[in-house]
């Protein structure tokens, strides 16, 4: 176990890609404590640190066959925490928005029926939403959510206008369709 320390990001990546369990371990004690601190800058709340760190480490033992590492695997890492955080932070932001409105929308219609309806509807939004990529999920919610320009969500994200724009394309054909399913079934 000791000799896997010894070896470079780029061998113990080619090790988990094979299953080796002692490379997971070595790469998770290699970098635990760099991404719960770059958690914890972003999260002031080292719980919620501890589990995104927790949730990318899973993650990455889950789809060790698919890991694709374009430059080095603490940049990687690095960037996952950047994406998981940037989905905390949206999750935060939508529930505090919903409940934030929840008065002001409970007052516009007193009629039960239309409110269950909404409810199903926002509800089966929000399980569709989830569904997304996670990609294409955090452009939509920066998009849609947080009112961002696709101009600064290319720039927070570091992509393309154009890869933007697709993604946002790709979550509204993905949310119409399941919208339309869904409503087909309440008729």
């Amino acid at each position: 176990m000791d000799a896997y320390c010894s070896y470079s990001d780029q061998e113990l990546t080619a090790f988990l890609k094979n299953g080796d369990k002692s490379a997971f371990t070595e790469i998770y004690n290699r970098y635990w404590k760099k991404m719960f601190a770059l958690a914890c800058q972003k999260i002031n709340d080292p719980e919620e640190a501890r589990e995104i760190v927790q949730q990318i480490f899973i993650r990455l033992w889950e789809r060790k066959d698919k890991l694709e590492i374009n430059n080095t695997l603490g940049g990687y890492l690095s960037v996952s925490v950047k994406y998981r955080i940037i989905n905390a932070l949206n999750m935060h932001y939508v529930r505090k928005n919903y409940i934030d409105n929840l008065p002001a929308w409970s007052e516009l219609d007193d009629s039960t029926q239309e409110w269950l309806d909404f409810e199903e509807v926002k509800e089966r939004l929000a399980i569709l939403v989830s569904n997304l990529p996670e990609k294409c999920r955090i452009v939509f919610v920066m998009s849609r959510e947080q009112g961002l320009s696709q101009k600064k969500i290319a720039e927070t994200l570091n992509i393309s206008e154009k890869t933007v724009e697709a993604h946002l394309s790709k979550a509204v054909k993905s949310l119409r369709t399941g919208l339309r399913s869904f409503f087909l079934t309440l008729l």
